[in-house]
Formats: C-alpha cells, structure tokens, sequence
C-alpha cells in the first residue's frame, strides 16, 4: 500500500463470518485492516463433522493471508477499544475512520476453538477424535440445535457408539422454532438411535473435562447418576465484547450484547458499527452474522464512494437447517411449507456442510 492513499482507512476486529465478509467486500475501496487473533479462519459450521472425520480438517482451515488483494491481515486481537482507538495486545494502536466490531461469540470446543495456530487447532481436533474413538458411551450436555447435530454425526460415523443427550427443558430445540421441526427431529434421533434424555437438569458438570475420555458421571436434580465414557458440553454461546471501552462499554447489555441501532451503527459512537454474534439486533447464527455484513459493507461503500443508498438492517425470516450426519436432519426454512426433510437438509448442508461458498472468499493470493 501507497504511503500516498487517500483511501479511508476501516479496520474489522474480528475473522468470522461477518468479519471476512465486511474485509473482502470493502478491500477495493478502503485500506483495510482486518485484525484477528488466529492465524486462519475457522469453517465453524463443519466443526463437528471434522471430529469425527478429521479428512474435513483440510477444509475448513483457512489462511487470512488469502483473504484480502490490497488490504492486510494482522494477527493480534483487541485489548481495549474506545470509540475508534484500538489497542492490540501487542502494543500497537489503530485509529481508523471506519471500525466494525466483529469478534464474534465463544462456544465450547470443538464447536468453536481458540488456538493462536491452525496447526495446533488440528492436532486438537486430531486428539479429540481419537479420545471419540475410544470412547463407547458418549454423553451430550444441550439439547440445542448443536447438540443434536453433534449427537447425529457420531451415530452416523460410529454406529456401534451408545450417544445420550441430556436436556434441561422439556423437548429438544428450545427457541422460536416449529414444533414439527422437532418432532421431525426426535423421529430422526430414535431412528439414529440416540437416547433423548429431557426435562432433565443437571446438578453440576462433569470432574472429567470434555472431549477427554475417563469416568464421566453426572448427577440429575433428582438424584439419578449418568455414565458415559466421553462427554461434550453442547451450550454457552459468550458474546465476545470484554474489550470495550468509554461509550462503547456504556452500549454492552449485561448479557454481552451490543446495542445498535437500525443500520448496525453502535448506540452513541460516532463511525462504530457492530456486526455478527455480538449485536442485539437479531438472532445468532451464520445466516444472519452474513446479512448484516453485507449490510454494513453496502453502506460503508456507499458513504465511501458516494454512490448508493443506506440502508436499514431488517431481520429475515426464521431459517435453520440442522444436520444429522451426511443423510439425515431437518429443517425450518423461508419459504417453504412444512419441515425441510432429510434429503433437502442433505443437499443443502448436510453432505457439503457449506464449505465452498466461504473458501471461494479466499483466493487473493
């Protein structure tokens, strides 16, 4: 890059979904900076796949280096952002024009991980799945939509496996979701032959730690004790914000979330905008984390270039699609009238899990 540009500097915080979205979109048309703390994008949504799988590992790993044709990668993570100041943890401090907030949320491994290193992430999941197969009971904690695909992918790739989800509430997808999608669900789960374990708290987690085979036992509020020979911890989504400052701390509710209003402009800063997991403004979840990228990176361009309109982020449509291994799951999409069946759930995601349409962001290089 020219020390002559004049080009306005947007700095992403953040290489999720939204995060590489917003980079890529704007790379020809600002100096941007995209600051990550690993060193390559993580395919999340395949997560599960490549534990049981590890061939998938390959592909869902992806070096920011091949992100961004004129704009570049800085492999840090925030520390403290106050209006548009950012400290990294190195030191170093960004005062861009533009800032998009988007560092995501946190969630269990190894639905989601936090390794510095891409090698070091692989040789995790490689651990991982060799602890899966030594184990012949396994236990899941969550009976959310990653419980259930997890539980879906075992059966599928270890049949000989006996899998137990265990749920607080009393049926399986807590949330806005069709009550036929979940019967359609549990229908598949007793086919796969996964126990449904609901209506069911536990008094407190596993001593054994997750992923890790031994003696896992739990206890139930009503006393029961349940065995298993691995367990994995299927709930605790942590907005990532912990790093905010001044007015930017001031727009955080108490559950992590930030405040934002119509156009994902983060509530009393002036050129902050807040996208993906962290924001208030919709549900979580890949589908919407792109949307609002998109969003964002459309009205930063316009403002940037001076043509087009800005627009107002209006939620979409409930839309899910929950795999239950390469052939099975079930869905709730726009749309369409009725649960989205096995076969569809298969073409859509079940059998790609969604893997080319974000490797083909990365082809700069």
């Amino acid at each position: 890059m020219s020390s002559t540009d004049t080009r306005p500097t947007v700095t992403v915080l953040g290489g999720g979904y939204s995060g590489i979205k917003v980079a890529k979109a704007l790379d020809d048309v600002a100096d941007v900076t995209l600051v990550a703390p690993a060193d390559a994008f993580t395919h999340n949504s395949a997560a599960w796949r490549a534990l049981v799988e590890p061939e998938w590992l390959d592909r869902i790993f992806l070096p920011y280096d091949r992100l961004l044709t004129r704009g570049r990668f800085v492999h840090d993570r925030a520390t403290a952002v106050d209006g548009r100041r950012v400290t990294l943890a190195s030191g170093q401090v960004l005062e861009p024009d533009h800032l998009v907030l988007a560092t995501g949320s946190g969630y269990p491994f190894p639905a989601k991980v936090d390794e510095r290193n891409a090698d070091t992430a692989r040789a995790r999941f490689q651990q991982a799945h060799q602890e899966l197969r030594d184990a012949k009971r396994v236990l899941v904690i969550g009976a959310g939509p990653a419980g259930l695909e997890l539980a879906g992918e075992i059966r599928a790739f270890f049949p000989d496996k006996t899998v137990t989800i265990v749920g607080a509430d009393s049926d399986v997808m807590p949330g806005p979701f069709d009550q036929d999608l979940r019967d359609e669900l549990r229908r598949q789960l007793d086919e796969l032959g996964v126990e449904l374990r609901l209506g069911t708290p536990i008094r407190d987690l596993p001593a054994v730690p997750p992923t890790t085979v031994g003696d896992v036992v739990v206890t139930t509020a009503e006393g029961e004790k349940l065995t298993a020979d691995v367990w994995y911890q299927a709930f605790g989504v942590t907005p990532a914000t912990g790093y905010l400052r001044g007015d930017l701390a001031a727009a955080r509710h108490p559950n992590g979330l930030v405040r934002v209003d119509d156009q994902l402009r983060v509530a009393g800063a002036e050129g902050v905008y807040a996208v993906g997991d962290i924001t208030d403004a919709d549900r979580d979840g890949i589908g919407t984390a792109s949307a609002q990228a998109d969003l964002v990176a459309a009205n930063l361009r316009a403002r940037i270039t001076g043509e087009g309109e800005v627009r107002s982020y209006v939620p979409g449509p409930m839309a899910i699609a929950v795999p239950l291994g390469p052939d099975g799951g079930a869905g709730q999409l726009p749309g369409l009238d009725g649960v989205a069946g096995a076969e569809m759930i298969a073409g859509l995601k079940g059998k790609t899990m969604l893997v080319e349409p974000w490797a083909a962001l990365f082809d700069a290089a």
